[in-house]
């Protein structure tokens, strides 16, 4: 169970990866719970939604690949990636190497 203090950081980390998706990559996001209402909504909510999933961890320590593989999960058939951010540290970005031609053409496209 997810104490009080980690659910806070884990919003405040979802409006930090969609204001940086915004600046970085200029697509429009945004907190996929507040957007979308329900507990199975997005952590990230883009205008890419149907072509990419995003799942954000902004935690100390990630499990790389109980992150990758339950944000592949929760894709389906569409390419997911992680968006990562410790405390003091840059946002990184996870995902298969070979979905990288979609998430690119996903981007580009928009």
């Amino acid at each position: 169970m997810m104490g009080r203090m980690s659910k806070q950081k884990g919003k405040r980390g979802e409006r930090e990866a969609a204001a940086a998706l915004r600046e970085v990559l200029g697509i429009e996001a945004r907190r996929g719970v507040q957007y979308q209402g329900g507990p199975d909504s997005p952590d990230v909510s883009t205008e890419l939604d149907s072509q990419l999933h995003i799942e954000v961890k902004r935690t100390e320590r990630l499990s790389l690949w109980d992150a990758l593989d339950q944000a592949q999960e929760d894709a389906g058939d569409r390419p997911a990636m992680v968006l990562h951010r410790k405390n003091g540290k840059r946002w990184v970005v996870i995902h298969y190497l070979d979905d990288m031609p979609a998430i690119s053409d996903a981007i580009k496209r928009r």
